[in-house]
């Protein structure tokens, strides 16, 4: 399974490479295309549960550098 994300910056918030940064240091890579990052999840069955949890830590490591969010999880 993977985590995709996409990210919409602001002027008035953190750099790309503060982005970057914090996200590969989640595991995160870059993923150049439709979407900006991938986590690949090591195994195949991965709750719901499990996917909420890394989207709440991702918020969180991400806060208060005024970018937005879009996820999406697929087999």
């Amino acid at each position: 399974m993977r985590t995709f994300v996409i990210i919409t910056f602001s002027s008035e918030g953190g750099s790309a490479s503060q982005v970057v940064n914090r996200l590969t240091d989640m595991g995160f890579d870059v993923n150049l295309g439709t979407h900006d990052f991938v986590y690949h999840w090591n195994k195949k069955d991965v709750s719901d549960g499990e996917v909420i949890e890394l989207v709440d830590k991702v918020q969180k490591k991400l806060q208060g550098m005024n970018v937005m969010l879009q996820f999406a999880t697929t087999q």
